[in-house]
Formats: structure tokens, C-alpha cells, sequence
């Protein structure tokens, strides 16, 4: 098993209108690749490797400041947005059978004027997150698109329910991901940069500027995910799943540790999509193999217990 890569020009980002014929030439490399692997890599996005180093750059100048400053920006100061913000190093565990990951993050999850961003320090920092947040929107509004043409479904299906991304009503996330430098002598026992598991929502958009990850086989068997430059990595999430009657496949992945004496860090941007609050999820084949269920209660129930 190899993860696809698949050229996306045709839909880029550059093209302001893109008609249903064109969508059509790619959804049948998209739903081959979603129902194999769960994972593909999109090139030709029209999303620049410029500005993901930029989202990158001013993210590690953040991680710099010193603890004092970036702890008002912890996301448990945030009561009305309560994923928003900034993460310490292992305060997450996406495998509760592991300690807690070994990096650390921000997430935004509200591109609303008036909630609170770092600015001491980090000038910019709101303006380059929230319009990374919006390419990052438009692109995953698209990709869904074609995922819908690929089932032959209503264009607009999947996207009818993500109306209300970047506000209050909807759950979908940018993330700045940071795996520092890794001690062998002080890692615990199990731990992992990022323990096994699934995206919960609806698609995911990943940009890396390193290897690292790893994706696991129907069979068990983990493979690692080749770092491709300028490419995005989309991957299939457990709603998705759900909401295709397990059509298409939302697959384990982790992030290893780096060999003993390797002392580079990671990167990564990840764009997690999960669709409205309100927005009830029904098989979209007809079937009952799942009952239907609200994105926001099914956020809720699969993010409890993640932070340590």
C-alpha cells in the first residue's frame, strides 16, 4: 500500500470557478484512494509551500516566548471556545493507553475579531493564522465537493454542512503543531510524539515539512508517510466514515519518535474538519447502518478525555 498522489490544478485554489466537469476527472482517483488507503496526497492546490512556512514561522516565534506569556493564550482561558488556543507539551494523549504526547500546539478554532490572540511579541500572528484558516476552508470546501461527485451525490451535500466553519457553530480547527528535540533519556515509557489514533471529523488537511508519520495497514502493519514538498495530505475521518457507511476509510496514524541521537523537531499545520453543530449526519446511502447524529454531539463525545 502506497498513498496516492493526485494533481489537483484542475480544482486549484487559482481557479475562482471550478464547473462540476472538472470535479468529475478527479473524484474517481479521490474515492479510489479514500477506500483503499483513507489518505491522499493533493498537489497543484493552489495553497503555496510559502505560505505554510509563513503559518510554520510565526507559530515557533510564539513557542519561543516565555512560559508567562503564552499562558493567558492556554485554551482553558478561553470558556466560550473551550478548543481554542494554546496546548504545553504533554497536556494531550490521543492514545489514553500512552503518557501524553510530546508536543505542543495551538489551535484555532474561531476567526471572530474579538477573541483574544497574542500579539506582544509575535506581531502578526492573528492576521497569518486567520487567513491560513480561511485557504485552508476554501480548500477543504472543495475537496468535499469532489468527494460528494465521487459517490454520486449532490455537489452540495457535504459542504451544506459545514456552513458555519471559523465560528462558534462549528468545531473545525487549524492547528500548529511542534515536536521538539527528543531526549531519549527522559522519554516515558511508551511515549510517542503522537500516540495511535483517528481524526474524529469530517476530512483533514495536513502540511508537514518533514517525515515522521506513519499510517497504519488494513492489516496492522504500519508504513511511513514519504514527505512529498508543496503537497497537501488529506485524510479520511471517523465521521466521514460514518457518514459514507464505511464507503470510504478513516485509517490509525501516529507520529514516531526520531532515532536515538536524531535531534531534529517537526512541524506541521493540520486543518481538522468537522461539520456544523446542528448539522445532522445520516448514511448517505440510505442505509441505517449508523444512526444519525448531530456534529456537535459527536465531537463532543469523541474529544472527552484527550487532555491529561
Amino acid at each position: 500500500m502506497s498513498i496516492p498522489v493526485v494533481d489537483f490544478g484542475a480544482c486549484s485554489l487559482r481557479e475562482e470557478d471550478v464547473a462540476d466537469e472538472q470535479m468529475h476527472k478527479l473524484s474517481k482517483e479521490l474515492e479510489s484512494a479514500f477506500t483503499d488507503v483513507g489518505f491522499v496526497f493533493l498537489k497543484n492546490t493552489g495553497i503555496t509551500q510559502e505560505e505554510v512556512d509563513r503559518v510554520m514561522a510565526i507559530f515557533k516565534t510564539f513557542l519561543l516566548l516565555p512560559e508567562e506569556e503564552k499562558e493567558p493564550f492556554s485554551r482553558k482561558n478561553y470558556p466560550n471556545n473551550p478548543h481554542h488556543g494554546w496546548l504545553q507539551m504533554e497536556t494531550e494523549r490521543l492514545n489514553p493507553s500512552r503518557p501524553g504526547d510530546l508536543k505542543e500546539s495551538f489551535n484555532a478554532t474561531s476567526i471572530h475579531p474579538d477573541i483574544k490572540w497574542p500579539s506582544v511579541g509575535v506581531e502578526g500572528f492573528q492576521e497569518i493564522q486567520t487567513s491560513f484558516f480561511r485557504r485552508c476552508h476554501k480548500l477543504s470546501l472543495r475537496v468535499l465537493r469532489v468527494m460528494a461527485l465521487s459517490l454520486g451525490l449532490d455537489p452540495q451535500l457535504f459542504m451544506s454542512a459545514h456552513r458555519f466553519i471559523g465560528t462558534e457553530g462549528n468545531n473545525t480547527t487549524l492547528r500548529s503543531l511542534y515536536y521538539p528535540s527528543v531526549n531519549h533519556e527522559n522519554v516515558k515509557e511508551d511515549q510517542l510524539r503522537c500516540g495511535e489514533h483517528t481524526d474524529y471529523g469530517s476530512i483533514t488537511l495536513l502540511f508537514v515539512n518533514t517525515g515522521g508519520l506513519q499510517v497504519q495497514r488494513r492489516s496492522g502493519e504500519f508504513i511511513d508517510v514519504p514527505y512529498v514538498p508543496g503537497a497537501v495530505l488529506i485524510n479520511v475521518c471517523d465521521l466521514m466514515q460514518r457518514w459514507t457507511s464505511d464507503h470510504y476509510v478513516s485509517a490509525v496514524h501516529r507520529v514516531l519518535l526520531p532515532p536515538a541521537g536524531d535531534s531534529s523537531t517537526r512541524q506541521s499545520l493540520a486543518f481538522f474538519v468537522h461539520p456544523d453543530d446542528e448539522a445532522v449526519i445520516t448514511c448517505c446511502d440510505g442505509s441505517n447502518k449508523y444512526p444519525p447524529v448531530t456534529g456537535g454531539d459527536y465531537f463532543r463525545q469523541r474529544s472527552e478525555g484527550i487532555y491529561v
